[in-house]
């Protein structure tokens, strides 16, 4: 309560709850007024800190997943605000001049953004040194033309997630485009606007200085927050990868390790094991060997002597041949 208090005084303070005079109000901004005076409507401050509130939140969950959020204020009293407080979250703006199509016609803005850089780039590594002066001159003045109006968008390679405005009135152009291909859409809402055209209608002065000094930088603020949150949880993912690496390198070495004693192991019951079968195959023949040379010697002794020799009485002595 302490904090919706302070932020109450100090909306308080910027003149955030005075709209336009009463013949120039919107029937629909019925809801957000709290009362007239002198003529002029009085806006109700809780009702802005409920819609400031819901934006910011809303803005920060946008930044944290790492979608683009634009700014446009071409209104003269927003420009510098506007382009400071998008330039300190890195968020594309426009503040000059909305060109039409700048977002349903998104890809010919890119071949403009991308004629810019590169006449930029021949200034500077020295490509424009061989022309004329005339044509030097015309280049620089057609780069310095592009990068006024589409210098906040340079960086911007896709239509982004969400469009803030200051003044929906002033920027019924910029938000028919982001209507059209389904942007969400925030913006801060005067007496005399329609809250029901956007989807975030933060009621309050669109005029002065102040007010929309506090009102962007208090959603700035949340958008600052949840770019910080989401480069907290890279470096915690990013952490918890080298770790999960680190792990699984442990794991491998240790199976490696496994393997190879497993791999000597059996390396060494086959060395043995084929050792022995080879002794004992060598000792078989050996044995084979001797047998046949003992047995064949022993053979032959026998049929020698047996062939050799003949038996008593197998030639009889004086018995006639037959013819």
């Amino acid at each position: 309560m302490e904090e919706n208090k302070s932020l109450h005084q100090q909306l308080l303070e910027a003149g955030v709850h005075f709209g336009h005079l009463k013949k120039k109000w919107n029937p629909k901004m019925l809801p957000y007024i709290f009362a007239e005076k002198n003529g002029i409507h009085i806006i109700d401050l809780n009702k802005t800190i409920e819609g400031l509130e819901e934006s910011a939140a809303a803005l920060k969950s946008i930044a944290k997943s790492g979608k683009k959020i634009m700014f446009v204020a071409t209104k003269k009293q927003a420009k510098e605000i506007v382009a400071e407080a998008a330039a300190k979250v890195n968020m594309p703006f426009v503040t000059e001049r909305w060109l039409g199509g700048m977002l349903t016609n998104f890809q010919t803005i890119r071949k403009s953004v991308k004629k810019m850089q590169s006449i930029e780039k021949m200034l500077q590594d020295g490509t424009m040194d061989s022309v004329t002066k005339k044509e030097r001159l015309t280049l620089t003045r057609s780069k310095d033309k592009m990068e006024k109006v589409l210098g906040g968008i340079s960086q911007m390679g896709r239509t982004p997630a969400a469009l803030f405005m200051v003044d929906i009135s002033h920027e019924h152009i910029a938000l028919a485009e982001a209507k059209r291909l389904g942007i969400n859409t925030f913006a801060m809402v005067d007496t005399n606007s329609d809250p029901t055209k956007v989807d975030f209608a933060i009621p309050s002065n669109d005029d002065a200085t102040k007010s929309i000094a506090i009102i962007v930088n208090y959603l700035t603020a949340a958008i600052m927050e949840g770019l910080q949150e989401r480069s907290q949880n890279k470096e915690e993912e990013e952490t918890e990868e080298v770790g999960t690496e680190r792990m699984r390198g442990l794991d491998i070495d240790e199976e490696g390790g496994e393997k190879g004693e497993r791999r000597g192991r059996g390396a060494g019951a086959g060395a043995g094991r084929g050792a022995g079968s080879g002794a004992g195959r060598q000792g078989g023949g050996a044995g084979g060997n001797r047998g046949g040379a003992g047995g064949g010697n022993r053979g032959g002794a026998g049929r020698g002597p047996g062939g050799g020799g003949s038996r008593p009485g197998a030639s009889r002595p004086g018995a006639p041949r037959k013819a």
